[in-house]
């Protein structure tokens, strides 16, 4: 048998509402929990533990102190602090999932790049956030033992606006539980159409409202839509730097029903998905693309786009549109007034769906984090 390799995997930056890369750590925690050949352990936010310790039984969950975080002490104790946890826990390799690692280690790294858009697309990030991941993606390309990146669409978009590629890379597509995303019963969507007011037809998008989701666009398509044809748009996920979307909402007409229904808790999103008549999803660019690998596996009618990853996950499954608001429009029109086609593309998107498992992400993340450890042996 294989030695295990001993892997800290520091979960520190993980928020307490887990959005995409907060499914990706719980997720991928619990695959690796269950392999001979990692032995982990997790460091996390001390309000994340029980969660850490419920996705990863046999995993030893460590916590940070309170006092470190704050992101800019978490980033500085990521320096300071978690090389010299590497050594108290015996790690033969630390795994850093969101991009930052730390610069100075007595073991190898393996660095999770989730997309490339802050360098391909620079105008849908905030000037900071634009500033802070590009030195990091390009440090994490230097310094890393092994990068993973989510899309083989991420890994040339790294290397071709770096101008360099990693010492070894690794593409670890994310899974989805199919215990969870799944068809929602007639009664699942009744209870959520009832507990959120939902009338009985809507679109759904699902992700954090921010500029490169193109949100605002999906808005005005709705907006444009005839009205005997227009059902609801329901907008769920928590509010970004996106400062168009909310004052576009609050200035439609009256007859254009649209509700920004924030974070909501992963129990809820199967009906919201699985219920709608179309899922949208309009991004301007995605190193993967969980919403819809998402609402694939709940039976929706997906409509995205093809920017960098959505067509490495969507496949023929899918409805693809322009990023333009008539563009959008358009798709819309198409797949409202054409039940056979939605009916096609919501029969379509479960086996696709389940050809991302979290099993196969964790084997690829395994065999990186053997990369990492050979390579410093």
């Amino acid at each position: 048998m294989t030695k295990a390799v001993r892997v800290l995997l520091d979960a520190t930056a993980i928020p307490r509402d887990l959005g995409g890369v907060g499914r990706y750590v719980h997720q991928l925690a619990g695959e690796l929990d269950a392999r001979d050949d990692v032995e982990l352990v997790i460091v996390g936010q001390s309000h994340d533990r029980e969660r850490l310790r419920a996705a990863a039984p046999a995993s030893r969950i460590l916590a940070l102190r309170a006092r470190w975080s704050a992101r800019p002490l978490r980033l500085l104790w990521e320096q300071l602090g978690l090389p010299g946890l590497a050594r108290r826990v015996g790690a033969e390799v630390i795994h850093s999932p969101h991009y930052t690692l730390p610069l100075r280690s007595p073991v190898p790294v393996v660095v999770t790049l989730h997309d490339a858009t802050f360098f391909s697309h620079p105008e849908l990030h905030s000037p900071l956030k634009r500033r802070f991941f590009r030195s990091w993606i390009r440090l994490a390309v230097r310094r890393a033992a092994v990068a993973v990146a989510p899309s083989a669409a991420t890994a040339e978009e790294v290397a071709r606006h770096v101008g360099r590629r990693p010492a070894h890379e690794v593409v670890a597509f994310h899974g989805v539980d199919l215990e969870r995303f799944r068809r929602p019963s007639a009664a699942e969507t009744a209870a959520l159409r009832e507990s959120l007011g939902l009338p009985e037809r809507w679109i759904a998008f699902l992700g954090t409202v921010e500029p490169r989701k193109n949100v605002a666009a999906l808005v005005r398509a709705v907006a444009a839509l005839p009205a005997a044809l227009r059902p609801a748009l329901v907008i769920a996920g928590a509010p970004g730097w996106d400062e168009e979307t909310g004052a576009l909402v609050a200035a439609l007409p009256a007859d254009v029903d649209v509700r920004l229904l924030g974070y909501l808790p992963i129990e809820q999103l199967p009906p919201l998905l699985g219920g709608a008549t179309v899922f949208a999803y309009p991004s301007l660019g995605e190193g993967f693309g969980l919403p819809v690998l998402e609402a694939m596996a709940c039976g929706a009618p997906v409509l995205t786009t093809r920017e960098l990853a959505l067509p490495e996950v969507g496949g023929d499954a899918v409805e693809y549109t322009g990023t333009g608001s008539a563009q959008i429009e358009g798709a819309l029109r198409r797949l409202l007034e054409d039940p056979a086609l939605r009916e096609r593309l919501a029969a379509a998107g479960p086996p696709r769906a389940a050809e991302f498992t979290w099993a196969a992400s964790a084997e690829a993340h395994a065999r990186a984090f053997r990369l990492a450890a050979e390579g410093a042996r």
